[in-house]
Order: structure tokens, then C-alpha cells, then sequence
């Protein structure tokens, strides 16, 4: 039909970057112009709908694609945070920078994220003529994002330091736009960043530094990515009773490793950070997490020949299945020693940090991006006679996706802040030990947030959200790792409270005077005293809860460490939203933004320990709820 073909061209189709950028520069008011397309666009749409059947085109079903534009630009939270905090100068060339690369995922990235999807990585095992090979072969795409991110400096952005304790905050914006259109590449930057962040934790030492200078490079030809091979048969986060792998000592000085790696992401990565075993002179190991080593060892030869590594298999996962993860034998794997004996665990825990906030950011940007693609649909889909926008209860659902999203991504910006701090010796104690405490907060609150978000906004589209040739299923089956990857949310719960009893309870003290510090910068805000009120009682309520749950015992703090962490999550990320809305210039979203996160249970640690659920008795009703019928037996406690 004349209307359909009309709706198609390009004068009724959102404007591209480009157009923006031209009716900018001649002084168009964009704002308007943007409303009165979206306007005609409804018109004509509505218009088609009340037409004859006989008179359309197609009987088929037809439905318009959403588009976003520039996610830099179309981001008004990320954009406000950093006005608010960075440095004039530096706040102009992030801005800058960060603009041109939205421009860049939006033209280069996406298209090439989406190609990785397509055609990911398989694994040839031998040769046409018998020759066992173990070759990784991954689509062009992926090299292609891999010389990207070299050349935007994703990695190198965090360790040149051009901006001081403001650099990881750049770099965790760029992460940021990068992550949920890059095709699965954000996973093995993680761990390049983590590698480096060891390497330099340890002094750079001479033998490292080829190593450092390649993880850090901007030159695509240089760049290197990394390994962290920690997961063995026995599998999990318990690599002290898991780790099987042992390192023999060679009279050069090297070390020669042998045993079965189970899970190793971006198995096609330069070189890895693993855990042994040393052998003693009588040829035995020590047990336990003081018998584990770090070692660094380089993936392949100057022939591209592996290490005296088998690759196994490939893994076949329910998501992020543009990157290999393998199972990987080690017979003999050259390598070298790089931690003091029996310290592994110790210097390792600096990759898995950074893993972990690279965790955070991924976790953010699947829900931004799936945000962004509903609320760009609300404005194309009708139904019932009217755009989904149009319906007062699909806009609250959208609006209470949009607060979690708001409030995960103060946490994760709030610690990118610290971790700059404390990078560059300008965080104080108190800061250091609040990013001890969040960062295995944040992970694990953001992870089961992203997987509850982008379920939701994946249902946002109806039957097509269910549909694989959208990309929609993509994001939710690569955001489902998030809880897992990096330690489960029970995992990281008992590191949390790991935290407390290694620093006698100080890292409470920091949490305490950092979320009063926030409510008193609101406090002349009238608009916010009910969201100010409530974090204050919670926080009141977290006060009593560690008193009593004090004098009652280890198992009862191991059953509450679920809901504990939860109730530290929501209570910090209220403070930071009641925080962003105090300040000059808040906008009433912003208001609106913190009285509904705080609207919600903020401290449900407290409201369970009254209903008695961390009772010796209630672990036990627990068991057998779960095993009833079972002939498995129950567990005893």
C-alpha cells in the first residue's frame, strides 16, 4: 500500500547517527524533530491497521524492528553520572571519546558481535592427512573485534592512566557500551585485564613484563589475550580440594605442568594464569589451599605450536557460545612460577576482583541493552488498538526493569571509583575496605538481577522475543551465566562473609559511615525524605540483625549469608540512587528513580531472622522438604 511504502522510506525511519549529527549542525531542534517523526510514525502505523485486508501488501505477520541509535548518547544515566564526577577537562575528552565509540559499536561492533553468533568456533582435532593438530578455528569477526578492542584501548585504557584514579572509570564506561554487542569478546577481556592487573600487583617482575606490555598494548598486531585456568574435574570454586594439577620443578629454573583443566574460557587466548601443585624433592604435594601455586605459562610457541597442551573438546553451553571454551590436557606444559610457593590462592585473588566487577559491567549493560530494545518496540507495537507506550501497565513493568537497572548501575560505577582509587594510593581505609565488601556484593546481586531483568523485557515482545533470528534469545542465554561465572551467589554470600571476619568487623563500619555520608548529602531534599527514611530504617534493622545473629552462631550467619548480602546490595544501592537524585540538577526521574528502589524490602535479612529462618530447625525442615520421597539421604547438619 501507498501508506506502508511511505512508513518505510527514510523520512518516517528513527534518524540515524549520521542525519542527527546534520540536522544538529543546522540548528533544528532536535527534541522536536525526534517527536514529530515519532508522531507521523504512529499515525501512518495506526493508519495500515484500519485498512481492508485485501488492500495490504502481505498477509504475513509483520511487526516493526526496534533500533537504538548511538548507546552513549541515548544513555541520560550514564551521561549525568560522569558530568557529576569527573573533572571538567577530563569529563570533555571522556565525552568525546565516548561518544565517537557508541558511533563505532553502532556501525562496527554490533554487525561484527552479531557474524560471531553466527559462526562460532570450532575445533579441528587432526589434519586432512591423520596429524593430530588441536586447532581453535574462530570466524574472522572475532579477530576482527580482538583488533578492536586493542585499538580502543579497552585494556591498555585502565593501566596508562592518562586520567589518574578517573582512567577505570573511562575504561568501565567503555566496557560498558562495548560488553552486550561484542559478540562474547567481553569474557576474555576480562581476564586479560585480570592477568595484567596481577602481573602488576606482583611488580611487574623483568620476566613478566613481555607479557604485561602485550595484555596492555593498543597495537592489534601485539595485543594478547588471557587465560585463567582454575576449574579441574572436580569442578567449582573450591579449588583447594579441587586442584589436581601438578608442577614439576626443571633444572632451568622452569616448571613443567601436568593434570586436566575442565573449563577454560577463550581457550584461543595468547596465554593463561593457572594454579598447581608443586612436587616436593620426595615427590609429593601439600593438600589444601597452601599447596597451590600461580603460574603464567604462553598458550603457544613462536611456531604456533601448543604448549605441550591437548585440546579435549569444545564445550557445548546453553549461552556465550561465540567463544571457545574448552577442556584443555596439560602434559608437560612449560611454565613459570610466579607467586611464592603456596601463595596462589592469594595472588590470584586480584584476577578474580577485576573478573568479578567485568562480571558486574556485563551483567549492567545485558539489562541496559534489553531496556533499550523494549522500550524502542513500545514504540512501534500496537495492540489493542494502541501502542504498547500507550498502556499504563506494560509502561510500570518497563519502569520497574528501568529502577533495577538504575540501581545496578550506581553500584558497579561506584565501584569502578573505588577500584581507581585504590590503583592509584589515593583511596583512603575506609574505601579500600568497602570495595573488599562490595565487589562480591554487587556481583552477585547484579548477576541474579540481569537474569530476572532481560527475562522480563524478553517477555516485553510477546512470542518474538522468543524468536532466535531476533538476537533476543542471545542476550538471555548469555546473560544466564552471570550467577554463575566467577562463584554463585551462595559462593560469593559466604566471601561475603569471609570479609567481616577477616577484618574484625571493619568493613561494616565502612558500609555504615559510606551510606550515612550519602543520606546526609539528602537530607535537605524534601522530595526525598520517605526513600532517605526508609534506607535509614533499614539500616537500623541490618544494625540489629548482625548483633543478634552475632550471638547465635556460625550456622546461623552461613544460612543468613544469602539474604545478608542481598540486604547490603539493596541498602548501598538506594544510598547511591538517594545520592544521584540530591544532587544539582537531579532530574524527577532521578527522585522517582530512588523513592521506588526504596520503596521495595531493603533489609530482608532482618525480616527473616524474625520468622525464625535461620534456626537450626528450620536447616533441618529445609533437607527435608527437599528430599522428601528422595531415596537419597538427608544431609546432616
Amino acid at each position: 500500500s501507498a501508506t506502508w511504502k511511505l512508513w518505510r522510506s527514510d523520512c518516517f525511519l528513527p534518524c540515524t547517527w549520521e542525519r542527527r549529527q546534520l540536522l544538529g549542525h543546522k540548528g533544528i531542534n532536535m527534541a522536536a524533530w525526534q517527536g514529530q517523526q515519532a508522531a507521523a510514525q504512529e499515525k501512518h502505523l495506526l493508519e495500515d491497521l484500519e485498512m481492508p485486508l485485501a488492500r495490504r501488501e502481505t498477509e504475513t505477520l509483520f511487526q516493526e524492528q526496534p533500533e537504538t541509535g548511538n548507546q552513549y548518547l541515548e544513555d541520560t544515566l550514564l551521561r549525568s553520572y560522569l558530568k557529576t564526577h569527573l573533572p571538567p577537562k577530563v569529563l570533555e575528552e571522556v565525552n568525546q571519546d565516548l561518544e565517537r565509540f557508541g558511533n563505532r559499536i553502532l556501525t562496527e561492533i554490533k554487525p561484527l558481535g552479531w557474524e560471531c553468533e553466527l559462526n562460532p568456533p570450532v575445533f579441528q582435532q587432526y589434519d586432512a592427512w591423520g596429524q593430530r593438530v588441536d586447532r581453535i578455528l574462530t570466524c574472522s569477526a572475532w579477530k576482527r573485534i580482538k583488533e578492536i578492542a586493542a585499538e580502543e584501548g579497552l585494556i591498555a585504557e585502565a593501566y596508562e592512566r592518562r586520567y589518574a584514579n578517573w582512567s577505570r572509570l573511562h575504561q568501565a564506561a567503555k566496557l560498558y557500551l562495548f560488553s552486550s554487542c561484542s559478540g562474547g569478546f567481553s569474557c576474555p577481556l576480562a581476564m586479560t585485564d585480570g592477568a595484567a592487573k596481577v602481573i602488576e600487583s606482583l611488580g611487574t617482575p623483568e620476566s613478566l613484563k613481555e607479557a604485561f606490555d602485550h595484555l596492555t598494548s593498543r597495537d592489534p598486531k601485539k595485543f594478547w589475550t588471557s587465560g585463567q585456568w582454575m576449574t579441574e574435574r572436580r569442578g567449582g570454586s573450591d579449588v583447594a580440594n579441587g586442584t589436581e594439577t601438578v608442577a614439576i620443578k626443571q633444572p632451568d629454573g622452569s616448571y613443567q605442568l601436568s593434570g586436566f583443566k575442565w573449563f577454560t574460557s577463550a581457550a584461543d587466548s595468547d596465554m593463561a594464569l593457572t594454579l598447581a601443585r608443586v612436587v616436593d624433592a620426595e615427590g609429593q604435594v601439600k593438600q589444601g589451599s597452601s599447596g597451590l601455586s600461580l603460574f603464567f605459562l604462553k598458550v603457544r610457541d613462536e611456531e604456533g605450536k601448543l604448549n605441550n597442551i591437548q585440546v579435549q573438546r569444545l564445550k557445548d553451553k546453553l549461552g556465550t557460545r561465540q567463544m571457545a571454551t574448552a577442556e584443555l590436557w596439560l602434559n608437560g606444559a612449560e611454565a613459570e612460577l610466579i607467586s611464592a610457593e603456596g601463595r596462589g590462592v592469594a595472588s590470584i585473588s586480584n584476577m578474580l576482583n577485576i573478573t568479578r566487577i567485568h562480571n558486574i559491567i556485563g551483567a549492567v549493560a545485558y539489562m541496559r541493552r534489553m531496556i533499550s530494545l523494549s522500550r524502542e518496540y513500545a514504540r512501534k507495537r500496537v495492540a489493542f488498538g494502541k501502542l504498547l507506550k500507550d498502556h499504563p501497565l506494560h509502561m510500570q513493568t518497563i519502569a520497574r526493569l528501568e529502577v533495577q537497572t538504575r540501581g545496578a548501575f550506581l553500584l558497579f560505577m561506584e565501584i569502578s571509583h573505588l577500584l581507581g582509587l585504590a590503583e592509584t594510593t589515593m583511596a583512603s581505609e575506609e574505601e579500600q575496605l568497602l570495595l573488599r565488601l562490595l565487589v562480591p556484593v554487587a556481583k552477585l546481586y547484579t548477576g541474579k538481577q540481569a537474569a530476572a531483568v532481560v527475562v522480563e523485557a524478553m517477555e516485553s515482545f510477546g512470542g518474538q522475543g522468543y524468536m532466535e533470528d531476533t538476537g533476543l534469545p542471545v542476550i538471555v542465554r548469555d546473560a544466564l551465566v552471570l550467577p554463575i561465572w566467577e562463584g554463585t551467589t551462595n559462593i560469593l554470600s559466604l566471601d561475603v562473609l569471609r570479609s567481616l571476619s577477616k577484618s574484625r568487623g571493619q568493613v561494616m563500619d565502612a558500609f555504615f559511615s559510606a551510606v550515612q555520608k550519602k543520606m546526609e548529602l539528602a537530607s535537605s531534599t524534601a522530595k526525598l525524605e520517605h526513600a532517605v527514611k526508609q534506607t535509614q530504617d533499614a539500616v537500623r534493622s541490618l544494625a540489629q540483625f548482625i548483633q543478634v545473629a552475632g550471638s547465635k552462631g556460625a550456622v546461623t550467619m552461613e544460612l543468613a549469608a544469602r539474604d545478608f548480602s542481598y540486604t547490603l546490595a539493596r541498602i548501598y544501592a538506594g544510598a547511591l540512587l538517594i545520592e544521584h537524585a540530591a544532587r544539582p540538577g537531579a532530574s524527577s526521574t532521578d527522585i522517582s528513580a530512588a523513592w521506588r528502589w526504596c520503596h521495595q524490602e531493603l533489609c530482608p535479612v532482618a525480616r527473616e531472622l524474625q520468622n525464625s529462618s535461620y534456626e537450626a530447625e528450620e536447616a533441618l525442615a529445609d533437607s527435608a522438604l527437599v528430599y522428601e520421597g528422595s531415596p537419597a539421604p538427608c544431609s546432616r547438619l
